[in-house]
């Protein structure tokens, strides 16, 4: 075996050293762990830095960088975030005031109902930590007529027909449809349950 030379002597003791322990030369901590993903070594063999490539949990996107590296002071950059991923909510005559096909946590969406259905629930969903719509996604429902509106009916039918026992005939009938209409609606929800 051939003596090493006394000049070539410290490069060779710092690349084992590197090979060694390549975090604790450069001062770095370990890699910082991240919720919803994880890291893998990704350094090139006998390379003077170590890098390392985070991935998230399936349902999850990463935000931030997805490759940091250690550097004489500490990492390259803070470690990215694994953020939830929530489909678009399905809002049967209702509609979103931002379209996508997904969110990302904690990402706000506005809901508004078609002209004739009043909204159940809040309206202002955000997508949470945990995959789902917070509050629950509102449903919106086909609006009854209050009495004020039976009332103000029954007074233009009045107007239309000459005679008061057919306008009274008109408004029951119209007062019985109303009440079919809300027992479809109650029958809906019961079938969906």
């Amino acid at each position: 075996m051939r003596p090493v030379p006394v000049s070539s002597a410290p490069a060779l003791l710092a690349v084992l050293t590197l090979l060694r322990c390549p975090l604790g030369l450069h001062g770095c901590s370990l890699p910082p762990r991240i919720k919803h993903g994880h890291h893998k070594d990704v350094s090139q063999f006998l390379s003077f830095t170590t890098e390392v490539e985070y991935e998230c949990e399936e349902g999850y996107i990463l935000v931030g960088a997805a490759k940091i590296s250690c550097l004489f002071s500490g990492w390259s950059s803070p470690a990215p975030q694994c953020k939830a991923m929530c489909l678009k909510p399905e809002i049967p005559n209702g509609k979103l005031f931002v379209e996508k096909a997904q969110y990302v946590s904690p990402e706000t969406v506005l809901i508004q109902c078609d002209p004739g259905y009043r909204m159940v629930g809040s309206p202002r969903i955000s997508c949470s930590d945990y995959k789902s719509w917070s509050p629950n996604v509102p449903k919106c429902e086909k609006k009854v007529p209050g009495d004020h509106e039976i009332l103000r009916t029954g007074q233009d039918i009045s107007q239309c027909l000459p005679n008061p026992q057919d306008s009274k005939v008109a408004l029951e009938l119209y007062k019985l449809s109303l009440e079919i209409e809300k027992l479809e609606q109650k029958n809906g929800k019961e079938t969906r349950l």
